[in-house]
């Protein structure tokens, strides 16, 4: 049988709270596979640890328990193989869009010709050709976000994890940037985990969505996304779309509602 591309084997991670001197149990026995090529994206309630187990995933944390392979070996760190989008495109505002998407190369002592003209590729993939000697407070926020994509894409991650990267703009340009996404994501052919809070985003950039459950984060269920690609934004108002996020919808609500519950729970307990 093929191997995965990543692999979540047993996943859990606690944090210390040094005012309380307890521990938050955040993500508990955590078992998933991603597979090459394939996009997947991640939902849950608020605090069931959706940023802990990608920032896991990308080496920024190292778990409690259990582990994340790439290719079959274990992720101990950061590494080249991955690529992190924010939420907020954490641009240099001193560096022109060109500068910026080189940086990641530039990282690794790699400055010549052949680097500048990788950048300019994914800068015109990404539709910021013209932009590339304007400065980030020049931009809008859609285009902030293309040129972090684009610095993403340039150092040729195998993996490209993104952590709610639209959630800062407005509905109609988080709406053209889903488009958008996915033409990138189809000609770039990356591997990519996607995290978002809103249903039917998760829905329709997505092979799988992956449903955690409230805290401790573990998985629910998975929903394979059965609805061809290319999908035009209008493909959100079919029938078999809206029963989708019915279906997603129904067990979120449910999770949220333990989640508030928990947290009572826990809230009387520390008054």
């Amino acid at each position: 049988m093929a191997q995965s591309k990543l692999q979540a084997v047993g996943l859990r991670m606690e944090y210390y709270q040094p005012r309380t001197g307890g521990r938050l149990l955040a993500l508990d026995n955590v078992n998933l596979a991603v597979e090459e090529g394939e996009f997947v994206t991640i939902v849950g309630p608020s605090g069931c640890g959706k940023t802990t187990f990608i920032n896991i995933a990308d080496g920024l944390l190292k778990q409690t328990g259990g582990k994340i392979l790439l290719d079959g070996k274990e992720v101990t760190g950061p590494g080249m193989d991955r690529a992190m989008v924010f939420q907020d495109p954490c641009l240099m505002p001193w560096r022109t869009v060109l500068k910026n998407v080189l940086f990641g190369l530039e990282c690794r002592g790699l400055d010549g010709r052949a680097e500048k003209e990788r950048a300019l590729k994914f800068i015109k993939l990404v539709g910021l050709s013209g932009f590339e000697d304007h400065y980030p407070h020049e931009l809008s926020g859609g285009m902030q976000q293309r040129c972090n994509l684009a610095r993403a894409l340039t150092v040729d991650p195998q993996i490209l994890i993104m952590d709610e990267p639209f959630a800062s703009l407005d509905a109609q340009t988080r709406e053209i940037m889903q488009l958008e996404l996915l033409r990138i994501w189809t000609e770039a052919k990356k591997t990519v985990i996607f995290i978002t809070h809103q249903i039917n985003e998760a829905i329709y950039l997505a092979d799988r969505v992956i449903i955690f459950g409230s805290r401790p984060g573990r998985v629910k269920e998975v929903l394979k996304i059965d609805i061809p690609r290319p999908r035009p934004l209008a493909v959100k108002r079919d029938k078999k779309f809206l029963d989708y996020e019915d279906s997603l919808w129904n067990q979120i609500e449910e999770e949220v509602r333990k989640s508030m519950v928990a947290d009572q729970v826990t809230y009387n307990i520390d008054a």
